[in-house]
């Protein structure tokens, strides 16, 4: 399924099962865009495929509930948020494209248009410059991508996951799989940090937009590995 295509999925009313990780959200009236400044190198390579970056709210938001950057998010006035989108990201052959060159920057409509989705206005900004830049001419489509692919997934009751004994990567991608038949358990990532709390899913697709294997730096974690899920509480 190529872009084209992928962008035809939104005329025939994609799914919104994914707008349940975000409770009860609620979209300011208006907001500001920053400006971004590149970090690192501008390379264009060619893209080989995409991985779908889904942050697990509750633990990036633990110790940033009262940083105003973060008040979207992690504040709670807005509402609360389980899985949202860290970023939608191209990808090459052993590396990444990223930083390519463009003049377009995303407008504050836009931003607002996918905060229940992507909570953060400079986040929004950063992964457009960053990533979106070097998949599509305009930020516009970029965040219309993804959201066709976001609202194409459904999740599990992690709250109720995150309660059993014995939970690991496996359990995880198993559940993941059985919300969302007809995914293979080799196309989803799941990233912990240092101490195995449960960070990211990454969910590796094929230049024709497919679920596809993840190779190794976006598998994360193997499925024996112990997991831990914060429920934000």
């Amino acid at each position: 399924m190529r872009l084209a295509a992928l962008l035809a999925l939104s005329a025939l009313g994609a799914g919104s099962a994914a707008h349940g990780q975000a409770y009860q959200c609620q979209v300011p009236r208006s907001v500001s865009v920053p400006e971004v400044a590149r970090e690192g190198p501008a390379r264009q390579v060619p893209v080989r495929g995409y991985t779908l970056a889904l942050s697990w709210s509750p633990e990036f938001c633990k110790g940033r509930e009262g940083r105003a950057a973060q008040r979207m998010q992690c504040s709670g006035r807005n509402g609360r948020f389980g899985f949202v989108v860290h970023g939608l990201w191209p990808e090459g052959r052993g590396t990444w494209p990223q930083w390519c060159p463009t003049a377009r920057s995303v407008s504050p409509a836009e931003v607002r248009r996918n905060l229940c989705m992507m909570p953060s206005a400079s986040l929004a900004a950063r992964q457009w410059a960053k990533h979106g830049s070097c998949m599509v001419a305009r930020p516009e489509t970029y965040f219309k991508v993804t959201r066709i692919l976001w609202e194409s997934l459904r999740f599990p009751d992690m709250d109720r996951l995150s309660r059993q004994e014995g939970l690991t990567a496996g359990t995880i991608r198993e559940r993941f799989l059985l919300a969302n038949r007809g995914w293979p358990a080799d196309a989803v990532g799941v990233h912990l940090d240092g101490r195995g709390w449960l960070e990211e899913l990454r969910l590796c697709y094929g230049k024709d937009f497919r679920p596809a294997k993840c190779d190794a730096r976006r598998y994360g974690a193997k499925d024996g590995a112990s997991v831990k899920v914060w429920r934000g509480l």
